[in-house]
């Protein structure tokens, strides 16, 4: 052992602590262990590695239920703006009235939903500023209010009719009377982006699930909106002027139930297990179940008053539980890598035995 003139200065060093090491744990290159102050001391302390498995990759949304239910209250408001034009067209008053006020309703529940998950109103007042084409979030936002303008107007001529026209209008009265045809139309023209932008505003997030059904979801939403807005409609209005909403709610169930197969089978099959287990997978199969039912109810029984208030009802709740389902599986989804990491992994394989051999990039191309 070398000593130095020096060492008579070097401050006394602590005892160390022995730790146990696992079996096969090396030491570092040139560490050596004492206390006696002639071997190298390390100002670092050990650091210890982890690994990130078991950790989100991708962050999930902080999005609550109030966004679901903003998701299956858009749908309403959508298909029964879609009713409420036909019924206008076709000289058919209680339906037309019925599907007006049952869109505004979901308007007005579907707003209030919304400013909850944003928290203040003024978040979607700014969103109102500007207009950005590549944003989902944007065009929504002047989606809903273009129809809820001319939604508008057509509700309050229906209110001034329900209450035998005593408002206090005076010259108004005739012009919200020629206003409330082109209204109508109005409403008609967004009422299916109203339906449909939430789909691709889940599909243009990073969120495994979501992300996967880009290419179909859009179908499902329209669909699950035909059965919510055609069971509305079943609900408040009597059978002799429902006939154009029963239509509407077989061809819902038919494109529903299809477009859901189809989503499901194109996409990954590790981003598709959210969609089959668990609270998601349980509501997914009982809203097509519902749907079923209700379509069944309406082609048999959908002229006898109790059976189709019943079918409306099942058909409701069969939409509900595909825009609920399909939210929840998105969300858990984000919260577990597998359905981050095997899908880009199978999508690079897939590239390389098209020989494309120039990168490792894992993202969808």
């Amino acid at each position: 052992m070398t000593t130095s003139e020096f060492d008579s200065f070097r401050p006394p060093e602590p005892p160390r602590r022995k730790r146990r090491r696992a079996v096969g744990q090396g030491r570092r290159p040139g560490q050596h262990h004492g206390g006696d102050g002639s071997r190298e001391v390390f100002m670092v302390p050990d650091v210890e590695f982890t690994s990130y498995y078991g950790r989100p990759v991708v962050k999930p949304p902080p999005w609550g239920h109030e966004v679901a239910a903003y998701l299956f209250l858009g749908g309403v408001a959508g298909g029964s703006g879609l009713i409420a034009a036909g019924a206008q067209l076709t000289k058919r008053p209680l339906l037309r009235r019925n599907a007006r006020l049952a869109s505004m309703g979901a308007v007005g529940l579907g707003g209030i939903a919304l400013v909850a998950d944003l928290g203040r109103p003024d978040r979607f007042y700014n969103m109102l500023r500007t207009f950005k084409v590549t944003s989902p979030m944007s065009v929504g936002s002047w989606i809903l209010s273009a129809y809820s303008g001319g939604l508008a107007l057509t509700v309050a001529n229906e209110v001034d009719r329900m209450l035998g026209e005593r408002l206090p209008l005076g010259p108004l009265r005739r012009l919200l009377r020629l206003l409330e045809g082109p209204a109508g139309l109005q409403a008609a023209a967004f009422a299916p982006p109203l339906a449909v932008y939430t789909a691709v505003l889940l599909a243009d997030t990073a969120v495994p699930t979501w992300n996967a059904t880009h290419r179909d979801l859009p179908f499902v939403f329209v669909s699950s909106a035909s059965l919510a807005a055609a069971g509305m409609a079943m609900i408040t209005t009597p059978t002799a002027e429902t006939g154009p909403a029963r239509t509407l709610a077989v061809l819902g169930v038919a494109g529903d139930l299809t477009a859901m197969k189809l989503m499901e089978r194109r996409m990954d099959p590790v981003a598709a297990e959210p969609l089959h287990h668990g609270h998601p997978g349980t509501m997914l199969r009982w809203s097509e179940r519902l749907a079923v039912a209700g379509a069944i109810g309406t082609l048999v029984g959908g002229r006898w008053r109790p059976t189709a208030i019943l079918s409306g009802a099942a058909l409701m709740a069969a939409s509900a539980l595909t825009r609920f389902g399909v939210f929840e599986a998105g969300i858990h989804s984000a919260k577990d890598p597998r359905y981050t990491i095997e899908p880009q992994k199978r999508r690079l394989a897939a590239r390389r035995a098209a020989g494309q051999t120039g990168d490792s990039i894992t993202t969808a191309g």
